[in-house]
Formats: C-alpha cells, structure tokens, sequence
C-alpha cells in the first residue's frame, strides 16, 4: 500500500482505540499518523515505530532520554554497576585516552567488562539463522554490548528480542559492496529504521571513489544521512581497497556530510582493521567523531590496540572470547 492510503487507516485505528480508552487515554485526541521521518514510520516487516524517546537539543543532536537503573532505587545497585559507576574499571585517565564517545549501561552479573560498552556484537554471515540471532541477542543482553551488528532481514527480530534493553540494534546498508545507487540506499535505510535499527553501518561506493568520482560518493552518504536523522550513521570506507589519499578523502566525506562514524571494513574484503588505519582516520575526523573498527579483531590484544589507536566502537565476531579472555574460535569479521 502507498503512505496515502496506509494514513487514513491508522487514523482510524487510533480514533476507535481512543474512543475505546485503550493506549492513548480516552481524555487525549488520537494521535495522527507521521510520514516517514517525521517521527513515526512503518517498514516492511509491518512495524511501527516512533522516535518520541528522542529530544533534540537546538544544535540538531539527538540526546537520549534520562534512564534510571532499577537496582540503584532498590539499595541494590552493585558498586560495579556500569549504569550507575560507567567504566569502574578504568582509571579517568584511561578513559580519557581511549577518547570514547559512548558508554554502554548495564547491571553486571561479574562477566561484563568495560570494553563490552564498546563492541557491536555481530553476525553478518549470509546463512545465519533465526536461532544464532536469537543467541546473538542474549549474549548482547547477558554482556551489555553497544549493540547487535545484524543483516537487515533480522532487524525486526532483534528489536522484539532486545526491547526494554539498553542494547542496541544495528545494520548494515548497502553491503558489502557498496556499489547500489544512493536512492536504493536510502530507501533500504528508512526500511531498517521503521523496522528498528538504532544505527546504520553503510557502505560507500568504493568504485566511485577509486575513480576519483567524490562528488558520487559525497551524494551517496549524503542521502543516507538525511535518511537516517537521529540515528547513529557510521560509515564504512573499506580500508584494504583504498590507497591512504583515499582514505583521507572517505574521512573528510563522511565528516562533511555529518555522519557520526568512520568505520575501517565490511569484514568481507581482502583485509581487516588495522592500528595505523585506525590512527590515520582518528587524525583526519579529529575528537568529536566515532572510528570504528572491524574486520579480524579476534581477541583482546587486537581489540586493546585499536582503543590505543583512536577506535571508539569495535565491530566482531568474538566479543564474547573478547570480554572474557577466552579463546574466540576461528571467523572472518
């Protein structure tokens, strides 16, 4: 159905729902139905989901809302908990050098670490099944990962496994190879968003700018961003094809066209990330913008050289073997 007659529909949906007193309160007007990026949309798997747990402040940034830990209002609140104690395992000046521009929120039960807060726990494998995604999200919810990395087929799923939970979902576009036009992009964006993707990963198109065509790829983050506004946009360069004045041109792209990342890989090319790439995309955003790294970040040492680096998030496969020090097994991202 279009968006014109999906509107009437849900107004009257709402208005019987109010009149009836269920959901809206029979004292409020029934809400009215919000085109796409105006708060509310709706996307294939047939979900709809509204931005109202998000405030804007007058620079255009989106502030989450106030959250509470439950156990601190209890007296029960461990002095490790990361809700109320963020990164007690760090000294300040630790934190500082990692230059971490998130934190991730948790009750822990002894096994979530701090770098947990960092790490999109993920699983991208075209022939990943319904139950490795729902183990994918207990594991997020049992370590309190920044998010869940996952094809956008999945999307809805992870937000119905991960509701009420800190985690986040996330997505990738255009991938892995980058190469579908920035209308298709756009398009598949918005879908995750209505689905429930809290950030997207997208990827460029890594043959426009090798052929030195910026402007293409300019347009193409461009119109993924505009598509994706008050969510988190990290974008995703793939570092092994390009030469360093590429990559520094990726950077400055996705700097200028206002998304919140830089990301190394897919994960799926010739390499992964790198420390020196890490700390040439750190130089070229500056401070106030995320790096993430991904691609072949196996265990610990690995994960704790991109942090040093300049990386913000980490994308892996093993976060689990990471924030345990266990061993995390054979795989590619």
């Amino acid at each position: 159905m279009r968006e014109d007659e999906i509107k009437p529909i849900v107004d009257a949906v709402m208005k019987a729902l109010q009149q009836k007193g269920i959901g809206t309160g029979a004292s409020k007007p029934a809400p009215s139905y919000k085109m796409p990026g105006d708060g509310v949309s709706i996307g294939t798997a047939g979900k709809v989901f509204s931005n109202g747990l998000v405030n804007w402040n007058r620079g255009g940034a989106a502030q989450a809302a106030p959250h509470t830990c439950a156990a601190q209002q209890t007296g029960q609140c461990s002095p490790t908990c990361q809700r109320c104690s963020p990164l007690n395992s760090m000294t300040a000046e630790q934190v500082r050098c990692t230059g971490a521009d998130r934190i991730g929120l948790c009750h822990p039960d002894g096994r979530c670490s701090s770098i947990a807060a960092m790490i999109d726990h993920t699983l991208l494998k075209s022939n990943a099944t319904q139950e490795e995604v729902g183990k994918l999200c207990e594991e997020a919810r049992k370590y309190t990962f920044a998010s869940v990395c996952v094809n956008p087929s999945y999307v809805a799923l992870c937000a119905k496994l991960l509701r009420g939970c800190p985690v986040k979902v996330c997505t990738v576009i255009g991938f892995p190879l980058g190469s579908t036009t920035p209308t298709v992009k756009a398009i598949e964006a918005r879908d995750a968003i209505a689905n429930g993707a809290d950030e997207i990963d997208m990827v460029i198109n890594v043959g426009a700018l090798k052929s030195g065509n910026d402007a293409l790829v300019l347009d193409d983050i461009k119109a993924v961003r505009e598509a994706t506004v008050g969510k988190v946009l990290k974008v995703i360069i793939e570092t092994a094809y390009l030469t360093r004045d590429e990559k520094i041109r990726a950077c400055k792209m996705s700097k200028q066209a206002k998304a919140d990342f830089v990301k190394t890989s897919t994960g799926f090319g010739p390499g992964g990330a790198t420390a020196e790439d890490v700390a040439l995309m750190r130089e070229v955003v500056g401070p106030d913008m995320g790096v993430k790294a991904s691609g072949g970040i196996r265990d610990g040492k690995a994960a704790s050289e991109m942090i040093k680096a300049g990386a913000t998030r980490l994308g892996t496969s093993a976060s689990v073997g990471i924030v345990t020090g266990k061993d995390s097994g054979a795989g590619k991202y």
